[in-house]
């Protein structure tokens, strides 16, 4: 554990000079600092913040930080000390890297956070979705669909992304949803996928083997929810286990049509990129901009499901 640690630290190191390498002295250059570049929803960010800083006539510079915490501080940092205009961030420990984001704000530089809320923090401010009311959002979807599918029982197993306090609200807003419904749900475990398709669908295979009689899973983010889906499907029980979850994929869209796949909460992750560009962007002339710029989200189901397949095409 210490030498894959210790390896993924040197990995972020080393992304993080050949970033650091692009920044140029000329003015409007953004620098994006976000999770990792395996999950579909941080690479739609991106691309909504590079045509947006295209169409602004910005630079911008991304930051993988490959899910090692540490490594957003040291990128901040070091953009610090380049200079940028702005900085986006999409936080994994959100307590963790406030220090850098005051010395970013000390600096002169703007900070604004995507996705990830910082508490108290000197981000100038937030673009993304209230985590935990749509945690709530779907917690209620999900209740109806046990009231009126499962007899008003059920049996639910989540797969998280411990260290991500984003996916936390996603499962706490879910709880307090289902508890108030007052239907005969029994929480199982909770299993951390770390934000890794592959480790969620480890995850989500021992959990369901520990839990035979398992009915519904709830995954909180896109690669829990991939990891889930492989993982119901490598079991065979699609017919058994329906799946909640978030963020919208090819493979999540084939669940919803043969109907085991119920109800995803799907963001706008490019809206969200090209909106924290375009907010900088105003900053940078002067012009002020919202503590909070929310970006709604829709729970896809067999319903609308079509309206999103051009996406994943």
């Amino acid at each position: 554990m210490r030498l894959s640690k210790y390896l993924a630290g040197c990995a972020a190191a080393a992304a993080l000079a050949l970033s650091l390498g692009s920044v140029s002295a000329s003015a409007d250059t953004f620098a994006l600092v976000t999770i990792n570049q395996q999950a579909l929803f941080f690479n739609q960010i991106n691309e909504g913040a590079e045509a947006a800083a295209k169409a602004a006539g910005a630079k911008l510079v991304i930051f993988n930080a490959n899910n090692v915490p540490s490594a957003q501080n040291d990128a901040i940092e070091n953009y610090i000390t380049q200079k940028v205009d702005g900085i986006i961030l999409i936080a994994i420990d959100v307590n963790g890297v406030k220090p850098a984001i005051t010395a970013a704000k000390k600096a002169g530089i703007p900070v604004i956070a995507i996705d990830a809320q910082i508490p108290d923090g000197d981000n100038v401010s937030f673009v993304g979705v209230d985590n935990l009311k749509a945690g709530e959002d779907i917690g209620k979807f999900y209740a109806d669909y046990v009231k009126a599918k499962l007899n008003g029982t059920a049996k639910i197993g989540v797969v998280g992304a411990l260290n991500s306090y984003i996916q936390n609200q996603r499962l706490d807003g879910f709880k307090k949803a289902v508890t108030a419904s007052g239907l005969k749900v029994t929480f199982l475990d909770t299993v951390d996928g770390q934000n890794v398709q592959d480790v969620a669908l480890s995850a989500a295979e021992n959990l369901m083997t520990a839990n035979p009689d398992m009915t519904t899973l709830y995954a909180t983010g896109e690669p829990a929810l991939l990891g889930t889906v492989s993982a119901v499907t490598s079991q065979g029980r699609t017919d058994g286990v329906k799946v909640f979850g978030w963020d919208l994929t090819k493979q999540a869209i084939e669940g919803i049509d043969q109907g085991w796949v119920t109800g995803v909460i799907q963001q706008d992750p490019a809206g969200e990129g090209k909106a924290a560009v375009e907010a900088l962007t105003k900053l940078k002339k002067g012009e002020k901009i919202e503590p909070i710029i929310n970006v709604p989200v829709t729970i896809v189901t067999k319903e609308n499901v079509d309206k999103f397949r051009g996406m994943f095409k």
